[in-house]
């Protein structure tokens, strides 16, 4: 039985599906259905974080969506990791962020590493998320290359020059056994220069696409075969008594209720 994935694009815009699936649905397994999906209502883009918490809300929507659509788990495509936690109060598919992912697989690449993130305000998030992982004993530094993900797009080539140049540096400085990518759209520019022929680091260089797909396989397929649970005892605990059921479902429809309107505000995005 195929394992489904989606691959949410947590952007309100078309613009990255094409370079994410060109750059990872080389790497799903022969028996897994992976599909890349974007935001509808929201931002563009979340680089500064007022519009990050627009984009949580329509990611929700889709998060259940896909549930109930029948996929096996669900990709949160940006190393925010948006919404991750909650989403996984929401439904009992696996919900993977990219950076979770990637500091879930570092040890099997090496025993540290340094993380080179697109910007400085994006780097600030970064390190608050490497506390809040516990992985702050692993992660000897960030370094950025001053891109914006609605610029990447537009030259991959650049970006990934930009890579290898920052990645080397950062290990130098750093002596870190290993590099993390944070970003997604980073990761696939860099991933997409290796597949034209451009030449590997000597050095690890983790792609959070590729450990989010790797991880959400493997969860899916648990999940498939029935031994994938959420713990529902504490922090992903979901309503039961007829209140607070009710208060999440009128947050939902109050939602969708809305989603005409945000999808005509966000039109030119």
């Amino acid at each position: 039985m195929p394992r489904r994935i989606n691959f949410i694009n947590p952007f309100g815009t078309t613009a990255y599906d094409e370079l994410i699936n060109e750059t990872l649905s080389h790497y799903a397994m022969s028996d897994t259905a992976l599909e890349v999906t974007h935001l509808e209502g929201c931002p563009a883009d979340m680089d500064y974080f007022y519009p990050k918490h627009m984009v949580e809300a329509a990611l929700f929507e889709s998060i259940k969506k896909s549930e109930e659509q029948g996929y096996d788990a669900v990709i949160v495509g940006c190393c925010y990791d948006p919404g991750v936690m909650v989403a996984r109060e929401l439904v009992d598919i696996p919900v993977v962020g990219p950076f979770e992912a990637s500091l879930s697989m570092l040890s099997y690449y090496g025993r540290n590493a340094v993380i080179v993130a697109d910007h400085v305000k994006a780097g600030s998030q970064m390190k608050d998320n490497v506390k809040l992982y516990g992985a702050s004993d692993r992660i000897l530094g960030l370094d950025v290359i001053d891109w914006y993900v609605k610029d990447m797009v537009l030259d991959t080539s650049a970006v990934a020059r930009d890579v290898v140049e920052q990645t080397a540096k950062s290990i130098a400085r750093t002596g870190a056994e290993a590099v993390i990518l944070n970003c997604t759209i980073i990761a696939a520019s860099y991933q997409k220069y290796l597949i034209q022929g451009g030449d590997q680091a000597p050095f690890p260089i983790l792609n959070p696409n590729l450990m989010a797909l790797s991880v959400a396989e493997s969860l899916a397929n648990l999940y498939q075969k029935g031994n994938y649970q959420v713990s529902r005892l504490g922090y992903f605990a979901q309503p039961k008594d007829s209140h607070f059921k009710a208060v999440t479902e009128k947050t939902r429809q109050a939602w969708r209720d809305a989603t005409s309107g945000l999808v005509k505000s966000h039109a030119a995005d």
